[in-house]
Order: structure tokens, then C-alpha cells, then sequence
């Protein structure tokens, strides 16, 4: 246990680090010591309304998105037991891309494309729950997500269909739609004030999944094994499945689709830390939120005044880390 301590508070460390660098980097700069009399003082000066009305929101949503990412990835990986799974393997993503993509096409604002994208995963869920569970009952669904050809399947079909229709709208959108469009596809945390959702399940989903971590280490081992040791497997998988499509979920509805934070992020402290879900979730969830806020940061700086969708930084990051990782240690990987 005091291994695990000194691993999330070294990568607590970390994250405040990366918390001070958002708020004084942008294209007005903040001295630190300005950042530390805003943050403790509740003024109302210029550089007051840069950091708590624009960058503090900002800086809170892309760590709780890449905390909710990487913890949803981490879980995805546990549940198909395939460390290439991600948290939009099963067709989460596309089904929030279509539902906030038709809110845009018909001019709808902010909170109604919050509210399509939501209703797009949750579509996602309930899709591949009656696809997978089609020949089979319900309770050997749940015992049985480690069935995961025909979940894999299903998800990979659901994907590909809703990127069909995806296409569809960008064909037929107005040019004066489509830049938006495009960023929300990308990830895009520009204008995401909506950070305390996000925040709220990142600790509700870690409070409900550190306590089975052990269960999770031993289903790691093989359904057979973990029946023995007197694991409840069909519970274990459903509780797993529900809490990464409702992360996943979120984590979309805040920033659109982020890609890599939830491949990279899992892979890379598992084969740092080892195998252990007991410090690796915590640990992935602190990283995860740390990577995409440094992301992020780059994002709005790197070109500023103009800026980036976040999606091209973390794929820029993740390509690249992955490979590394995989050419490095090619035996654990």
C-alpha cells in the first residue's frame, strides 16, 4: 500500500504542475505569483477573469475527460481482456457523434448537442446489449461478456455503421457548419464549461470500482479461475461494462471524441507499474487527466491566437508513445 501512496502522489504532483502551467500559459500571459493572489484572493481584475472565468473551467474539464478516458480504457482492456481495446471499441463514440452532429445540423445550441451526443451513447449501449444478447438469454450475457468475439463483433459492426451515417451528415452539412462539426470530431475543449458532471462521475466511478480491484486481478486470470476463488463473474462484468460505457459517455458528451488517452495512458502504466488494477486504476485516472490537460494546453498555445482541436495533439503524442512502447517492450506488450 505505501507503494500505491507514493505512485498517486507523486502523479498528483504531476497534475498540479501541469494545473499551474494552463492557467498562466495562453496568449496572456500570467506571472505566477499573479496566478497565486487570483487563486486566493476573489478579485476582479483582468487576470481574475482570464483564469477563474476561462482557464480554471477549461483546465478542470480536460482532466476530468482525461481521467474519465483512461479510466474507461483501462476498464474495456479488463473486460475484453485485449490491451488494444479502447473505451469507443463498441461503438460508443459514434453513436454521441451522430446524436451531437444532428443537433448541429439543425442549429441547435450548446446544451442541445450535450444532450444528443448522451443520448447517442446511451443509444450505443442499449444497441449492443440487444445485438450481443441475441440467442443467448440475459443472465448468460452478463456472464459471458468475456465472450468477446461476438461483443468485439458487434461493437466493430455498430462503429462502422455509425460512421457511415457520420459521413453522411458532413456530406450534406453547410460549409458554415462543418468547421465546427469537424472540431467536435476531433475533441475539441473550447467553450467545455460543463467540468463539474464530469468530475463528479470520475469519483463516483472510481469510488464504485476500487473496491472490487482485487475481483478484477483475479478475473484477469481466466473466467474458470475466478470461479474457483468464488469471484461473481456475471456481476463483476456487468458492473465493469456499465461504469466504462457511462465514463466513456461523459467523457464525450464534455469534449467530443478524444482518441489515444484511453489506448496509451493503460498501456503504458501497466507496463510501468505492473498488472495491479488496485494501483493501476487510480493511477490511470490521475494520468490520464494530467496527459489531456497538458494536451490541451498545447492545443490553445501552440499557434495561438488560433487554436487546435486537442484530438490532433493526443494523436500526435499517442502514435508515436504507442509505437515506443511497443517496439520497447515487445514481450510485455
Amino acid at each position: 500500500m505505501r507503494r500505491a501512496l507514493l505512485i498517486w502522489l507523486a502523479l498528483a504532483g504531476v497534475a498540479l504542475a501541469a494545473f499551474a502551467l494552463a492557467l498562466v500559459t495562453g496568449s496572456s500571459r500570467v506571472v505566477p505569483l499573479d496566478l497565486l493572489q487570483v487563486l486566493l484572493s476573489s478579485g476582479d481584475s483582468i487576470t481574475g477573469e482570464i483564469v477563474i472565468r476561462l482557464r480554471l473551467p477549461r483546465a478542470l474539464a480536460a482532466f476530468a475527460t482525461g481521467g474519465l478516458l483512461a479510466l474507461a480504457g483501462a476498464l474495456m482492456q479488463i473486460l475484453l481482456r485485449n490491451p488494444l481495446a479502447d473505451p469507443y471499441v463498441l461503438g460508443l463514440s459514434g453513436g454521441a457523434a451522430v446524436g451531437a452532429l444532428g443537433a448541429m445540423l439543425l442549429g441547435l445550441g450548446a446544451l442541445a448537442v450535450n444532450i444528443g451526443a448522451a443520448g447517442g451513447a446511451l443509444a450505443s449501449i442499449l444497441i449492443v446489449f440487444a445485438l450481443a444478447r441475441r440467442d443467448v438469454g440475459r443472465q448468460q450475457l452478463f456472464g459471458a461478456l468475456d465472450a468477446s468475439p461476438r461483443l468485439l463483433l458487434t461493437g466493430v459492426m455498430l462503429a462502422a455503421g455509425w460512421g457511415a451515417i457520420i459521413t453522411l451528415m458532413l456530406t450534406l452539412a453547410p460549409e458554415a457548419k462543418l468547421r465546427g462539426m469537424l472540431f467536435w470530431l476531433m475533441g475539441d475543449l473550447n467553450g467545455a464549461e460543463s467540468w463539474l458532471p464530469a468530475l463528479l462521475v470520475l469519483a463516483v466511478a472510481l469510488a464504485v470500482i476500487y473496491p472490487v480491484a482485487r475481483e478484477l486481478n483475479v478475473l484477469l486470470r481466466g473466467e474458470a479461475q475466478a470461479h474457483a476463488l468464488g469471484v461473481r463473474v456475471a456481476p463483476l462484468r456487468r458492473m465493469v461494462y456499465l461504469v466504462a460505457s457511462v465514463a466513456t459517455a461523459l467523457a464525450v458528451t464534455t469534449a467530443g471524441t478524444i482518441g489515444f488517452i484511453g489506448l496509451v495512458v493503460p498501456h503504458a502504466l501497466r507496463l510501468a507499474l505492473g498488472n495491479d488494477q488496485r494501483i493501476l486504476l487510480p493511477a490511470c485516472a490521475l494520468a490520464g487527466g494530467t496527459l489531456l490537460l497538458l494536451a490541451d494546453t498545447a492545443a490553445r498555445t501552440v499557434i495561438a491566437p488560433q487554436q487546435l482541436p486537442v484530438g490532433v495533439i493526443t494523436a500526435l503524442i499517442g502514435v508515436p508513445s504507442f509505437l515506443f512502447l511497443l517496439m520497447r517492450n515487445p514481450g510485455k506488450a
